[in-house]
C-alpha cells in the first residue's frame, strides 16, 4: 500500500502575514499613463476621462497620488469598462508638449476630457476619495431630463437657461448629438428633451432644439441649423449657454481668474437689473471685438464689499464699473456716462495701452493736458488687485508662473 501524502500547510505566523499582506496592500488601480503616442487614442475612446497632470518634485502632486489611485479603484468596481470611466495621468516633466498643449499653469491640475474633448471645468473640488469618486459619478449621470408632457416646459425655471430638444425618437443621430452637446454644457445650460407622441406638437417640421432664455417674456429662439452637425449645434448652444457678460461669486472666481484675462466688472446691487441690461448692452455694442482679450463680468455689491472698499466705495455707491488688472483696480469715471459711444471702449483700450497705469503714477498724458497747462508728474498708487486673491493657492497648487499685467 503506498503511503499517503498530505500537502505541508504554513503555520499560523505564515497565514496571519498572509493575510495582513492582503488586507493592507489591496490591489492598486493601474493608471494609464499618457504620452504623445497614445494619449489622443485613449482620451478619444473613453467616454469620461480624468487626468492627472503632475510632476515628480511638486509635494502637492505626490500627496494627490494615493488619493487618486485609490478613487480610480472605487470608480473601476462601478463602470468596469475599461472606456467608460479612464483615470490616467501626465508627467509634465518629461511631456512638456502635453502640458503646454493643454495649457497647465500649475501643478497638479484635473481636468475632465469627454470623448477626447477637454471640459471648460478642471476639478477643483476637494482632494479625497470621495469627493473625486462623487465627481466622476455626477458626470456620469445623464444631463438632460427627459419631458413626459410639454405642461412640464411651461413651469420651467426662467431664471436657468433652459435648452429642450424635442424629437421623435431617441435612438437617432440627431438626438445622439444633442447628448453630446448637453454633456460638455450641462453646467452652464439646464437641458430636457422629448420624445415621440409627447414632442410632436413641437415637430412640425421635424426633430428642433430650442434655447429658452432667462426672463418670463425673453422670446425663445430657435437652431436653424443640422442637427447631425456637431460643431454647428455646440457652436450654438455655446453662445446661448455662456453668456458675454457672466457673474462672478467665490465659488467660480478661481476659475475664472486663471483664464488670465483682466476683468471689467459691474458692481450692482442683487435686484437692480436695470443696470445690468444697461452694462450688457453696452458691452455688446462697443466691446464685443474686445472678447477675448478681457472678461465682461457681474458683482453682487453685498457680497463683493471687500474689493468695493480697495476702490474707496461702498454699496451705496452701486453701480460702479472697474477694471481689475490682477495688478491694480481701475474705476469708470461715472456710471452715467456709460451710454455714451465709445467710452467704455475707450477705457478698455486704456488699459491695454498703458495709460490707466501712467496716469495713476504720473498724472494726465501730455496729450490729454490743454494746450498751455503746466504739465505735473503727480504721483500716486493705484488701488491694488482684490480678485487676485481669489486665484489658485499656493498652499494648494504649485504655481509655474506669474503673471504681470497692467
Amino acid at each position: 500500500m503506498r503511503p499517503a501524502i498530505f500537502p505541508l500547510l504554513p503555520d499560523a505566523g505564515c497565514l496571519l502575514l498572509l493575510l495582513a499582506s492582503w488586507l493592507f496592500n489591496p490591489t492598486r488601480s493601474e493608471i494609464t499613463s499618457l504620452d504623445s503616442g497614445n494619449i489622443d487614442d485613449i482620451l478619444n475612446n473613453a467616454d469620461v476621462a480624468l487626468v492627472n497632470f503632475y510632476a515628480d518634485w511638486c509635494r502637492f502632486s505626490q500627496m494627490l497620488h494615493p488619493i487618486f489611485e485609490e478613487a480610480s479603484n472605487v470608480i473601476k468596481e462601478e463602470y468596469p469598462d475599461k472606456n467608460q470611466v479612464v483615470f490616467a495621468r501626465v508627467d509634465c516633466d518629461q511631456h512638456s508638449d502635453i502640458a503646454q498643449r493643454y495649457r497647465i499653469s500649475k501643478y497638479p491640475t484635473l481636468k475632465l476630457f469627454r470623448n477626447g474633448m477637454m471640459m471648460k471645468r478642471e476639478y477643483r473640488g476637494q482632494r479625497s476619495v470621495t469627493a473625486i469618486a462623487d465627481y466622476i459619478r455626477q458626470q456620469k449621470s445623464n444631463p438632460i431630463r427627459e419631458v413626459q408632457d410639454l405642461e412640464e416646459i411651461s413651469s420651467l425655471d426662467r431664471s436657468r437657461r433652459n435648452i429642450v430638444g424635442y424629437f421623435e425618437q431617441k435612438d437617432s443621430d440627431n438626438y445622439r448629438t444633442f447628448e453630446r452637446v448637453a454633456n460638455i454644457l450641462h453646467d452652464d445650460c439646464v437641458f430636457l428633451s422629448a420624445f415621440g407622441a409627447v414632442s410632436k406638437a413641437e415637430r412640425f417640421s421635424g426633430d428642433n432644439v430650442i434655447y429658452k432664455p432667462p426672463g418670463e417674456n425673453a422670446p425663445d429662439m430657435v437652431y436653424l441649423g443640422s442637427l447631425t452637425n456637431f460643431d454647428l449645434i455646440y457652436a450654438w448652444t455655446q453662445d446661448k449657454c455662456v453668456p458675454l457678460v457672466r457673474e462672478i461669486t467665490f465659488e467660480n472666481g478661481e476659475e475664472l481668474t486663471e483664464e488670465g484675462l483682466p476683468f471689467l466688472i459691474l458692481f450692482h446691487m442683487k435686484d437692480d437689473l436695470e443696470s445690468l441690461e444697461k452694462f450688457q448692452q453696452e458691452v455688446a455694442r462697443q466691446l464685443i471685438s474686445e472678447k477675448g482679450t478681457i472678461n465682461f463680468l457681474h458683482a453682487d455689491c453685498d457680497k463683493f464689499r471687500h474689493p468695493l472698499l480697495h476702490i474707496q466705495k461702498t454699496p451705496a455707491d452701486c453701480p460702479v464699473i472697474a477694471i481689475d488688472s490682477f495688478r491694480h483696480m481701475y474705476v469708470f469715471p461715472d456710471f452715467s456716462d456709460l451710454s455714451v459711444p465709445g467710452k467704455l471702449k475707450q477705457f478698455v483700450l486704456d488699459l491695454h495701452s498703458g495709460k490707466l497705469h501712467r496716469e495713476f503714477h504720473h498724472g494726465p498724458d501730455p496729450t490729454d493736458v490743454a494746450p498751455g497747462q503746466p504739465i505735473q508728474d503727480l504721483a500716486s498708487s493705484p488701488p491694488e488687485s482684490s480678485f487676485q486673491k481669489l486665484a489658485p493657492s499656493e498652499h494648494r497648487y504649485t504655481l509655474l508662473r506669474e503673471k504681470d499685467e497692467l
